[in-house]
């Protein structure tokens, strides 16, 4: 993978270093070298209409960790997605945005987002440079307006400059805005833990006998919506989650409007699945093993529950504790250290 995607970008980094010692920045608008990872499936998105380029992605990067995007210039998109979480809100339950005001569900992970067909746990979005509206206008996350965050940025004698780098025209719009975001959150693949390594045949992908075990219980028992090396088949299930009391989030049915869809939620990726705690859509559990025990003993039926989770009666999935120990060993083989401490997808504001 490090010959893929993180070749060209260690080399954006090098050339960030030359600008910081006074060598001029290449004037080029290279496209990046975006490739498929070995182990992984096609592309969900179709990314050749914003095919990400070395100064779009730069650009990207910039807007991501800058808070002008918010009402409020306080709240940029990494103040609910740090990348040591793989771009979580790591410790809170809900997502915290603009004015101290809480949401109703927790941030999901930021990564392999061309490899997804829709986002958010009710996907209520379905293209990579789009995805972005959703928070920007939520008036409890980000409450701006695309055309005004233009507005601000136009006063911006950098962001005149980094535009003009990285669109034809070098318009500072709303389309531009979205699509400059959209290309960096193209480049966040996260492809290179223990466990691609191992299934790469690469250095360092050794398993242990525990984690082997955890991935053949894992195979048995959990692959079938957490598919493919993604660990996610992309759909909406309900996974026997009691319905939040205090929240009533009714899940896909927000947006489709049917009432099949009720508490259905998005199957996240489990990849980086140890650093992005809480889980589940609205946080409540604090840990793997809880989240196992879940599964386990806590599924309660409704008319949604996905019928994988009720066997003639008998719902969940059955663990005993020695699986729950080799699940989470195996879960951690999935951690990607260069993903979350990549220089490139991080910017000095």
């Amino acid at each position: 993978m490090k010959k893929i995607i993180t070749v060209v970008l260690v080399a954006l980094f090098a050339m960030s270093c030359a600008n910081d010692e006074g060598y001029e920045p290449v004037a080029a608008n290279e496209k990046l070298d975006f490739k498929v990872p070995a182990n992984f499936p096609a592309l969900a998105q179709d990314i050749e209409h914003n095919y990400p380029t070395q100064k779009g992605f730069e650009l990207g990067r910039k807007l991501f960790y800058d808070g002008r995007l918010s009402g409020d210039n306080t709240i940029s998109c990494s103040f609910c997605h740090e990348q040591a979480t793989a771009f979580t809100h790591h410790g809170h339950t809900f997502s915290h945005g603009i004015y101290d005001q809480e949401g109703t569900r927790n941030a999901p992970a930021v990564q392999n987002m061309a490899f997804q067909s829709e986002y958010f746990y009710d996907g209520a979005s379905n293209t990579i440079d789009m995805l972005s509206i959703a928070p920007i206008h939520n008036p409890v996350e980000m409450d701006e307006d695309l055309e005004d965050i233009a507005t601000k940025l136009i006063q911006d004698k950098e962001y005149v400059k980094l535009f003009n780098e990285a669109f034809e025209g070098g318009q500072i719009t709303s389309g531009n805005i979205l699509k400059a975001l959209g290309q960096f959150m193209t480049m966040m693949v996260s492809a290179d833990s223990r466990y691609d390594k191992y299934v790469r045949n690469e250095l360092g992908g050794d398993l242990n006998e525990q984690e082997l075990f955890g991935m053949d219980v894992f195979q048995q028992k959990c692959a079938s919506c957490h598919i493919t090396d993604l660990f996610t088949d992309s759909t909406f299930r309900n996974n026997g989650l009691p319905p939040n009391p205090n929240l009533n989030d009714l899940g896909r049915e927000t947006v489709t409007g049917f009432a099949t869809d009720r508490y259905k939620f998005k199957v996240p990726s489990l990849r980086n699945v140890e650093l992005t705690a809480p889980y589940m859509h609205d946080g409540r559990f604090g840990s793997l093993q809880s989240v196992l025990n879940f599964y386990d003993m806590g599924v309660v039926h409704s008319e949604t529950l996905d019928p994988i989770l009720n066997n003639n009666g008998t719902l969940g999935i059955s663990l005993s504790d020695e699986e729950k120990e080799a699940l989470i060993a195996f879960l951690k083989t999935l951690t990607d250290e260069e993903f979350i401490n990549n220089p490139l997808f991080y910017y000095q504001t």
